[in-house]
């Protein structure tokens, strides 16, 4: 649901980044702004209540590559974790282009990543999407902690699919920009197919 502006010759896509509560999501978001060169970023936007410090909306738009003469932008947004925002989860999807999935891989986490994905698929069923037909990736992060699953048993439950995964540790920057750069491009492609 890309919007072009036709004045300043813009494709704006929005990608989310979804998982449970606590995964990363947001960790991602900051440290690609942290490392975006200022010229190619706006400002970044969280928004955080008295009951719950991880609901963030994250602004960030980036100019990545042009179509047909337009200049792209990004747009990336974080989606509140706890299951009790869940209708800001939906409207969060809405209009979405790409999604990230952020897994916690700590093995205490796994049934939340489950419930998770399996919510991801509801909310968007409910905007008009099937995850199995838009841009998505996953990311495994948290791999740097003592308790973790095995890659391969995430991508089991996880990613049926098949679809491009990563390994990460977004506090340090570990496969932050690779996940980045696989659902931007997954986008890129389907808007140039005129998808």
């Amino acid at each position: 649901m890309s919007f072009i502006n036709y004045s300043s010759r813009e494709i704006n896509c929005k990608i989310v980044y979804y998982g449970p509560g606590l995964c990363g999501k947001t960790t991602n978001l900051k440290y690609i702004y942290d490392k975006t060169n200022p010229e190619a970023k706006g400002k970044m936007i969280s928004l955080a209540t008295e009951t719950e410090r991880t609901l963030f909306f994250d602004f960030l738009p980036l100019s990545l590559g042009e179509i047909r003469g337009f200049k792209t932008r990004f747009h990336l947004y974080t989606v509140p974790g706890q299951v009790f925002y869940d209708a800001s989860r939906r409207l969060i999807l809405k209009g979405v282009d790409g999604v990230v999935f952020v897994a916690d891989s700590q093995v205490d986490r796994f049934e939340a990543n489950i419930e998770s994905m399996d919510n991801l698929r509801v909310n968007l069923a409910d905007q008009g999407y099937n995850l199995d037909r838009i841009p998505f990736v996953i990311q495994y992060n948290k791999r740097d902690m003592p308790n973790i699953l095995p890659v391969q048993d995430l991508r089991e439950h996880l990613n049926t699919n098949k679809v491009p995964d990563f390994e990460a540790v977004a506090t340090t920057g570990v496969g932050v920009f690779d996940t980045l750069k696989a659902v931007a491009k997954l986008v890129l492609t389907e808007l140039k197919r005129g998808g």
